[in-house]
């Protein structure tokens, strides 16, 4: 199976800056970032994968009470991670509704050169409708609206990607000719959304382009991976949910003259591990003890599309929401959770700490892989990107879950090259066509 580390710098649960292993304002630290990088590529974990957003909550009771104010541009840190480690993929978020192509085009072709060839971006939409207000919008563009130019934006940066053919650089000293004009392709886009003239000044990475990463559930964002995605971020809670959306992607595929080997589908993995059941169990309840009960509710109410829930009493059921314009695939996954296991408001989020929405691991490192296993075998996941859940976590699970993996040849010890397409058993890609749509 593939496995990404999801790197947060205290963990993946809302309270593990409390937690008392946490290292002040770790996420400034690079040495700390470092480490975590380091230690994923001893594992030989596939890549590490930085989530971004262009915003902080607004509601000061969350805010105030959570670690999002003291994080890096992930395109500042990459780079510099790139040059701490030699396999490890190294992916992030860039969105599609705040950015122009040619910016993205440039900054993943330059960190796939520092890296020699391990970039990949993870395009998203942008859920969070205060992500709209730091960029002289003041309403966020509506779903449909926001995947349409996605759409045409990875389509722009692809082409940019596609500037130069390997050979076009001939660096002859002797006839005073850097390049060879006849190998270089100027894309001349003109579209709904962009006008883009091209050609990227960055030449192609031992890769060829950087791998291409997604996360949207809806029906728009399952089309856009299906046609352009290579890796795929996704929540399930249940295994029969997990099929589902693995047996809808991948059967999206063919419309786009795409195989399904061409995509890897990995679910977000939360990974509580201790070396008896009770030891987990007992980790987990203490990290649930931090919980203020304002994040709580606050996280919550994001989750759920930015809607109100404080008029609503804690202790009672979670009410009927209407449809949000920000990401469709949580509020979807919380509500059919809140409605199948009875949950109330504060059950919920209490539920929805860990993992946020993702699904939650605590056990023995046999009960983890069992699990892991059960889903991978069953056709619900090509692998996982795993949540360690707070400071000190990740090297629990290398030590625990790993080895056990590996025993029951389930992970790789070694990685298969030198560049992320290479350690994902992905091709390099030839010169874009114009596909369906």
């Amino acid at each position: 199976m593939t496995l990404g580390l999801f790197v947060e710098p205290y963990g993946r649960h809302v309270a593990a800056w409390r937690h008392p292993a946490a290292t002040r304002m770790a996420g400034i630290d690079f040495g700390y970032y470092r480490d975590l990088a380091q230690l994923a590529e001893s594992a030989c974990l596939h890549f590490m994968f930085i989530a971004d957003t262009n915003n902080v909550w607004a509601d000061m009771d969350f805010f105030s009470r959570s670690d999002r104010g003291a994080i890096l541009d992930p395109m500042q840190l990459l780079p510099a991670l790139s040059q701490v480690t030699q396999r490890i993929g190294l992916i992030a978020t860039t969105s599609t509704t705040y950015t122009q192509p040619y910016h993205v085009a440039r900054s993943f072709a330059s960190l796939d050169q520092l890296s020699g060839g391990r970039a990949g971006w993870n395009l998203v939409t942008s859920m969070f409708a205060a992500e709209a207000q730091n960029f002289s919008t003041p309403v966020q563009m509506p779903h449909g609206d926001r995947y349409a130019r996605a759409e045409e934006f990875v389509d722009v940066v692809r082409g940019l990607w596609s500037s130069w053919e390997e050979d076009a650089f001939l660096h002859d000293q002797d006839s005073g000719l850097f390049f060879d004009p006849a190998r270089l392709h100027i894309l001349h886009h003109a579209g709904e959304h962009f006008l883009v003239r091209g050609p990227l000044n960055v030449p192609p990475s031992p890769q060829g382009q950087p791998v291409i990463v997604q996360a949207g559930s809806s029906d728009a964002g399952r089309d856009l991976a299906a046609r352009t995605a290579e890796v795929v971020f996704t929540i399930q809670q249940t295994l029969p949910a997990a099929q589902a959306f693995y047996a809808d992607l991948k059967g999206r595929m063919a419309t786009f003259g795409r195989s399904p080997d061409q995509l890897h589908i990995m679910p977000g993995c939360f990974i509580m591990v201790g070396r008896t059941e009770a030891e987990a169990r007992e980790k987990f309840e203490e990290l649930q003890a931090l919980v203020h009960p304002k994040v709580g509710l606050s996280l919550l109410s994001t989750l759920l599309g930015g809607i109100d829930l404080s008029a609503y009493p804690l202790d009672g059921p979670v009410p009927d929401l209407p449809e949000t314009q920000a990401g469709k695939g949580h509020q979807a996954t919380l509500l059919d959770r809140a409605r199948r296991d009875g949950l109330t408001i504060r059950q919920l989020y209490l539920a929805t700490m860990g993992g946020r929405g993702h699904w939650e691991l605590v056990g023995t490192p046999a009960q983890i892989v069992d699990q892991m296993e059960e889903r991978f075998l069953a056709h619900a996941a090509d692998g996982f990107n795993i949540m360690p859940p707070f400071p000190g976590a990740l090297r629990e699970i290398v030590d625990l879950v790993i080895p056990e993996l590996r025993r029951r040849g389930l992970f790789q010890d070694a990685y298969a090259g030198t560049t992320l397409r290479a350690n994902l058993g992905l091709a390099k890609p030839g010169r874009p066509k114009k596909e369906p749509r």
